[in-house]
C-alpha cells in the first residue's frame, strides 16, 4: 500500500512537471487520501479500536517505597 502512495506521488510531480496542473493535482489529491486511508489502517484494531502504540497514554500508579 505504502508503494502505491509513493506511486501516485511520483506520477503527480512527473505530470505536474509536463504542464498538467490539473491531473498533477488530482493524482496529488489521490496521494493523500491513499496515505489517511493506510494510516487509519495501520492504527486500527479489532479488539481496541483505533489505537497508536507508540503514544503509551495509559496511567500507571508506581508503588510507594517504604509504605
Amino acid at each position: 500500500m505504502m508503494a502505491a502512495v509513493f506511486a501516485t506521488m511520483t506520477l503527480a510531480l512527473i505530470v505536474g512537471w509536463f504542464s498538467r496542473p490539473r491531473v498533477a493535482i488530482g493524482l496529488a489529491v489521490l496521494c493523500l487520501l491513499l496515505a489517511i486511508k493506510l494510516f487509519l489502517f495501520e492504527i486500527y484494531s479489532p479488539e481496541t479500536g483505533f489505537r497508536m502504540p507508540w503514544i503509551q497514554t495509559e496511567f500507571v500508579v508506581a508503588p510507594r517505597r517504604g509504605a
